[in-house]
C-alpha cells in the first residue's frame, strides 16, 4: 500500500472504526475522523452515536441514537472488516457509554475464548461443534445477525508495514513500542478515547450520569485517553490544571482509573507552544509544537485522536503515533488557516494535505 498517495491503495487496507457523533457542519465528530483516516491511508468505518444540528457558531440540537442501534453498527462493521484501531468520541449519554464499553468488553472476552479454543486438545471433538467443523463461539462484538455477517469469522488482518504476520495491537505492545502478531489473524483493536464533553463553541454534549458511566465502564477499556484540560478536570472533579506539573498529576490520577495511557493536551495553557504530555506507567513523555494562529480549529481534538488511532493501525507504537498525529494536526491547521468556512471557528482542512495528488498525477501524464 502506498501511504503517500491514498488514491493508489492496493491490496489489504487496514481499517479503523470511529464511534462518535455526527457534525452536520462537517468540522468535528465522524466527519473529521473519516477525513483524517482517508488522508492517512486507512479505511474508515463509523458507528454514529448521535446526530447533531451544528455549525461553526454552535450546537442547535442533539439526537442521541438508541444504544441498540449504536451496538448494531459496531457489530456490522467488525463482522466484515478487520478493525485494528477504534477511536471513540462523543458518547452522548450514560446508556450509550455503557453499550460501547460492553461491546469492547465482549470483544476482549471472545479473543480469550478463541485462544483457548485454538490450544491443542485431545482427539475427541469439542463440545458444541457445528456442522461446518468450527467450534461454537460466545456472544461477541462481531456477533451481528447472520444476514449482516455473511461469514462466520472476521477476515484475517493485513500485515503491518514492514512486519510479518498479522498485527495484534495490545495495550502493552503499543505503549511500550513493540508489536506482536496474532497467529489467528484477529487482534484486539487499540482503543483511543477522546472524551468529548463540550463543543468548541462551549455547548454541552453529554447528559446526566454520563461522567460516572465513563469512569466506571469506559476508561478501563481504553488504551489511550486524550482529554484536554477542561475534560480532564471534569473527569476527575477537580480544578483545571494550570501548569505542566499539574497536568502530570492529573494524568496520573486518570491513569489510575484504568486507561493504558493518558495524553494530557495542554493547548489551553498560556504560552507560545502547545504542550501535550503522554502519561504511562513507565513515565511521562513531553510533546511540544509552536502554536499556529488560525481561525479554523474546530475539530482539532477529534482529528488528533483519530490520527493517533490511524497511525497505531498502520503499525506505529503509541509514542510515535502521537508525534506523527501532532505533526498531521499542525500541518492541517497551517494549510487551512486562510480558508473561509462559516462565521465561527472553522474546521480543520485535513484533506488539504492530499488535495494536490490528482494534479501531480496529471502533471506526470
Amino acid at each position: 500500500m502506498d501511504r503517500g498517495d491514498p488514491a493508489r491503495m492496493t491490496g489489504a487496507v487496514r481499517t479503523a472504526l470511529t464511534i462518535a457523533g455526527s457534525d452536520s457542519g462537517g468540522g468535528a465528530g465522524i466527519q473529521a475522523d473519516l477525513k483524517t483516516f482517508a488522508a492517512l491511508g486507512v479505511h474508515g468505518a463509523s458507528a454514529i452515536t448521535a446526530l447533531t444540528a451544528q455549525n461553526t457558531l454552535g450546537v442547535g440540537a442533539i439526537f442521541a441514537a438508541p444504544p441498540a442501534i449504536v451496538r448494531a453498527q459496531i457489530d456490522a462493521v467488525v463482522a466484515d472488516f478487520c478493525v485494528v484501531a477504534i477511536k471513540i468520541g462523543m458518547l452522548a449519554n450514560a446508556e450509550i457509554a455503557e453499550a460501547v464499553a460492553e461491546a469492547i468488553r465482549l470483544r476482549d472476552a471472545n479473543l480469550e475464548v478463541r485462544r483457548e479454543e485454538s490450544a491443542p486438545r485431545a482427539s475427541s471433538p469439542p463440545v458444541g461443534e457445528d456442522r461446518g467443523g468450527g467450534s461454537r463461539r460466545t456472544s461477541t462484538l462481531a456477533s451481528a445477525s447472520n444476514r449482516l455477517r455473511g461469514r462466520r469469522d472476521p477476515p484475517p488482518c493485513p500485515a503491518p508495514t514492514g512486519g510479518a504476520g498479522t498485527l495484534l495491537v495490545t495495550r502493552s505492545s503499543a505503549v511500550n513500542g513493540t508489536s506482536t502478531c496474532d497467529r489467528e489473524g484477529e487482534g484486539r483493536p487499540f482503543v483511543v478515547y477522546d472524551p468529548v464533553l463540550a463543543a468548541t463553541s462551549g455547548d454541552a454534549l453529554a447528559g446526566a450520569g454520563f461522567l460516572e458511566a465513563v469512569r466506571a465502564k469506559v476508561l478501563p477499556r481504553v488504551d489511550c485517553l486524550t482529554p484536554n484540560l477542561p475534560e480532564a478536570a471534569a473527569l476527575l472533579g477537580a480544578r483545571e490544571a494550570a501548569s505542566e506539573a499539574a497536568m502530570i498529576a492529573q494524568g496520573q490520577a486518570l491513569l489510575a482509573l484504568g486507561p493504558g495511557a493518558v495524553l494530557m493536551k495542554g493547548g489551553h495553557l498560556a504560552g507560545e507552544e502547545a504542550v501535550d504530555l503522554l502519561v504511562t506507567a513507565d513515565g511521562v513523555r513531553r510533546f511540544a509544537a509552536p502554536k499556529i494562529a488560525s481561525p479554523n480549529t474546530h475539530g482539532t481534538g477529534c482529528t488528533l485522536s483519530s490520527a493517533i488511532a490511524a497511525h497505531v493501525a498502520l503499525g506505529l507504537p503509541l509514542a510515535e503515533a502521537v508525534a506523527a498525529a501532532k505533526a498531521f494536526v499542525g500541518a492541517a491547521i497551517e494549510r487551512g488557516a486562510a480558508a473561509r468556512l462559516g462565521h465561527g471557528p472553522g474546521p480543520l482542512v485535513q484533506l488539504a494535505l492530499v488535495a494536490s495528488a490528482p494534479a501531480r498525477r496529471q502533471d506526470r501524464a
